[in-house]
């Protein structure tokens, strides 16, 4: 039979996505949180944690477990309070947020929540998007590929050279990719289309040389800033000390919208997410 303890082992090993930070946060030892969940695979007669080389994922068996243990913790927490206690506040809102959202956008959003009520997540696409699979957001904030079902697009813009400030080229409408030949480029390594540009510049025969290669957005932003070199990135991402120029025939453009989880939209309705986001995507340095 099920038990409590099995359930709530199990759940903090979802929310937390390790044995470590499970083990930790339930302030047992990790060979005791290993042998709960052996004891609750079981119990049931099947795997619901695939232990895999960097992460945790969810069996098939184990999504199904998640709901209800949900649902069951929440009941005991009912019954914990009792019937006549307060109404207990609704859980933070659990958001994904792209690694290449710009940081005064994030900021924009997070300002507009109520202290508590918002934890956010910061990945590349397909990581969000195994989490989201997981339960383990409530929403997505990224690129959207196609026609999503549901998904609503908040931001759609295109790509440019970031350039310093104080650049030769800061001032032009357009650049050609061959008068970067020279330049020394900082490599935006959390960049969605980095294979693809990669192969614009190949093709053309710009093989610049390579300041830094980072999945660190600030850093990478900074470094232009500073003189050290020039990048791509969305028009966006263009901030203090630094100007977007478009460069020709370089002509991708993202979307980025809110992806809600199955059974979540209440919850994001309540936070109002959507004019949250869409103040914050206009927010300015």
């Amino acid at each position: 039979m099920l038990s409590r303890r099995q359930l709530r082992q199990f759940l903090a090993l979802v929310d937390t996505g390790s044995f470590t930070a499970a083990a930790r946060q339930l302030h047992v030892a990790q060979p005791t949180l290993s042998a709960g969940i052996a004891e609750l695979e079981r119990t049931l007669g099947a795997p619901v944690i695939l232990r895999e080389r960097r992460a945790l994922r969810l069996t098939e068996a184990g999504n199904r477990l998640l709901i209800h243990a949900r649902a069951i913790e929440r009941e005991f927490g009912l019954a914990e309070r009792g019937v006549l206690a307060a109404p207990a506040p609704a859980p933070p809102l659990r958001l994904g947020v792209l690694s290449s959202i710009a940081t005064r956008m994030v900021a924009g959003m997070a300002a507009r929540f109520a202290p508590g009520r918002l934890t956010l997540t910061e990945a590349a696409d397909a990581d969000l998007r195994r989490r989201l699979a997981e339960h383990r957001l409530d929403a997505l904030l990224t690129t959207l590929h196609g026609a999503e079902a549901g998904a609503e697009v908040l931001l759609e813009e295109g790509y440019a050279m970031i350039l310093p400030a104080a650049h030769r080229f800061a001032g032009r409408t357009l650049l050609l990719p061959e008068e970067l030949a020279g330049e020394t480029m900082i490599a935006r390594r959390s960049c969605e289309i980095l294979a693809e540009t990669s192969r614009f510049f190949t093709a053309r025969g710009v093989r610049p040389h390579f300041a830094l290669r980072s999945v660190n957005e600030d850093r990478c932003l900074a470094l232009v800033a500073a003189g050290a070199g020039v990048t791509t990135a969305p028009v966006s991402l263009a901030g203090a000390g630094t100007v977007a120029v478009p460069l020709q025939g370089y002509d991708y453009r993202r979307r980025i919208g809110l992806i809600v989880a199955g059974g979540q939209e209440a919850l994001v309705a309540a936070s109002s997410l959507v004019p949250i986001v869409r103040e914050g995507l206009a927010a300015e340095d």
